[in-house]
């Protein structure tokens, strides 16, 4: 109701939401919206309207006005189409060009994507380079504050290859095939998977095309469900709405969009438009989204499906040739393709049960594997013998795993995963650099090792500098390598137990805090935690570079000292007075260091 209302008091304003002059936007109480749109397959003629219709307008109801990357604009009309990477960068100088009627600079904007454009905004994110092999340089600051992804082919689309004859293809719809090597070094950027730089993002999927004839309401006409859910960044954050990709007559004429379906980039001023409301109710807090459309998790085809970008490799990491792979566990068996980037594909598996996967190398034998494919989104799935590092398995050995998934310099870091180590040993201080035959490796350094288990490796990050790094687990039987970003800091508080209890000790008396033996106001409190980041060493102690902030019941106590525990390498402590005023058995404890907040711990106060 208020919605409408707003619409018809505002007439005035809804025709002029449509920033062109990127130096001159007006302030208003949210931040400015970016659109960004998909693939063209011609640019003569491109504008924000026939994209995104009347989304503009919507949008000033809620008093946000609206800026247009337009894709086409990067290398001109008449240019040969620039990669996908190379509309990331220039999406990236676009955002820092903005700027308020005051001549202050634009520090925070709120993007809408359609389709490609999607993968244009994980290009900015992640900071992929247009080179082989795949490099990634992400912008130490992400302008993005809250993302909104219409029919985006994360895993990519087959429609590519069936409209060829119509469209023709260039680098863009290239990279946008099913298999393609952009595709899979896109999803796999950081530590195995991509995290979207931890923005709050929400995917609106369309499942009113009829590409796919033989599972009924599972893509857009374009894009799978598989494919432009966002499971593989976070589960609840899919919304499923009846609706085609684009306006395209093509889809009409080749039967992949029944005529009369709505299509999910009509952002228009009917109130009872799914999308509209979803973008409405997103970008300004409330929670209306989470029950427009239907969640991707309970659709009935999505809730059991799960898509995949399969590669073999060997036991040093090298990617192997294959002709492609065989699922034996269902009969019939279900043949899947191999891209001519030796990935092998499929959209639209079940995730009932474990899937038993032979795979084809182009010489040798078959290569034998079981995969548990996550349901409602795609996966990357790589297969490989020797030590295998779990997508997103490089984390803080305290607490529960941070968001986004980063590490700090000279922290305390857990690597979780298959065939790490033969054998289960610990080590003393000081840490060595190699347990047995497992050695781990960051850039040029090998690390200090603490423990190593089959499943599991503790070790003490280097002191690198914040960016991209590349973590190495080797061993007698193979090695494996992934991505690993390191922020300035990521706190994180050990705990003791399940209830979250943390890790600390009355500072005085070196006694463990708990409910008996609390904290009284005035006593000074160690506590245990990592991810400080670097330190700078003043009268032999190791002081933490970037000073954290630490609350307790919510109230922020001076810190007395912050840095490395004194003889413990990856371990840090603070110490603060605890102040009057403040009692429980579980007092929360938060420590907030370069913008990051770490898990909450409770303390015993009395």
């Amino acid at each position: 109701m208020r919605f409408a209302l707003v619409l018809l008091l505002l007439p005035g304003l809804l025709a002029a939401q449509l920033i062109t002059n990127t130096q001159a936007i007006p302030k208003g109480p949210n931040p400015p919206v970016v659109f960004i749109n998909g693939y063209q397959s011609s640019c003569a003629g491109t504008d924000f309207a026939g994209t995104f219709n009347s989304a503009d307008k919507v949008l000033q109801a809620s008093g946000i006005v609206s800026l247009f990357f337009n894709n086409c604009s990067v290398g001109g009309v008449a240019a040969l189409r620039p990669s996908i990477e190379a509309e990331g960068v220039a999406f990236g100088q676009f955002l820092a060009g903005l700027k308020y009627e005051d001549g202050s600079a634009v520090t925070q904007v709120d993007v809408i994507v359609h389709s490609m454009g999607g993968l244009i905004l994980r290009c900015y994110l992640s900071g992929k380079k247009d080179v082989s092999p795949a490099s990634f340089a992400p912008p130490a600051t992400v302008l993005v504050r809250k993302a909104i992804f219409l029919g985006t082919p994360h895993f990519g689309t087959p429609v590519i290859a069936q409209l060829a004859a119509f469209t023709g293809t260039d680098r863009q719809t290239n990279e946008m095939a099913l298999g393609s090597q952009f595709l899979l070094d896109l999803n796999t950027w950081n530590q195995g998977a991509d995290d979207l730089r931890g923005i709050d993002a929400i995917a609106i999927a369309g499942n009113g095309g009829t590409f796919n004839k033989t599972i009924p309401g599972f893509d857009d006409g374009v894009v799978s469900l598989t494919s432009s859910s966002l499971g593989f960044y976070r589960p609840g954050v899919t919304r499923i709405v009846p609706y085609c990709h684009t306006t395209a007559a093509i889809l009409s004429q080749v039967g992949y969009c029944p005529s009369g379906t709505g299509v999910i980039t009509d952002i228009n001023t009917d109130i009872t438009n799914p999308v509209s409301q979803i973008v409405t109710s997103f970008l300004t807090g409330t929670n209306a989204w989470k029950t427009t459309g239907i969640a991707a998790e309970s659709q009935t085809t999505l809730s059991t499906t799960g898509g995949m970008l399969l590669q073999l490799r060997d036991a040093t990491d090298a990617v192997v040739p294959i002709t492609g792979a065989t699922i034996t566990s269902v009969t019939p068996n279900v043949s899947l393709p191999a891209s001519t980037a030796n990935i092998s594909y499929s959209e639209a598996l079940s995730t009932a049960k474990a899937l038993q996967v032979s795979i084809t190398p182009l010489s040798g034998t078959a290569q034998t594997a079981s995969l548990n494919l996550a349901s409602a989104t795609s996966s990357v799935q790589i297969v490989k013998p020797g030590p295998v590092i779990l997508p997103r398995g490089v984390i803080p050995a305290a607490g529960p795993a941070p968001f986004p998934y980063d590490v700090a310099p000279g922290a305390y870091v857990s690597i979780y995963g298959t065939n790490l180590a033969s054998s289960t040993q610990v080590a003393g201080i000081p840490y060595p650099t190699q347990i047995g035959d497992v050695q781990v490796t960051v850039g040029n350094t090998l690390a200090q090792i603490v423990f190593v288990s089959a499943g599991q490796i503790n070790f003490v990050y280097p002191n690198v500098a914040p960016g991209m790094t590349q973590l190495t687990v080797k061993n007698i039987n193979g090695q494996h390598t992934v991505n690993v970003r390191v922020a300035p800091s990521t706190p994180s508080i050990f705990l003791l137990d399940a209830a979250g209890t943390a890790a600390a000790r009355n500072a005085l008396t070196s006694t463990v805090v708990g409910t008996s033996a609390p904290l009284r106001a005035g006593d000074f409190l160690s506590l245990y935690l990592t991810g400080l980041g670097a330190t700078t060493v003043k009268d032999t102690l190791e002081y933490a570079s970037v000073i954290p902030v630490i609350t307790i019941g919510g109230q922020s106590v001076p810190i007395a000292y912050a840095g490395r525990s004194p003889g413990f390498a990856g371990l840090d402590q603070i110490n603060c007075q605890i102040p009057a005023g403040i009692a429980g058995n579980a007092v929360p404890v938060v420590v907030t260091s370069n913008g990051r907040t770490s898990n909450t711990a409770f303390i015993a106060i009395q």
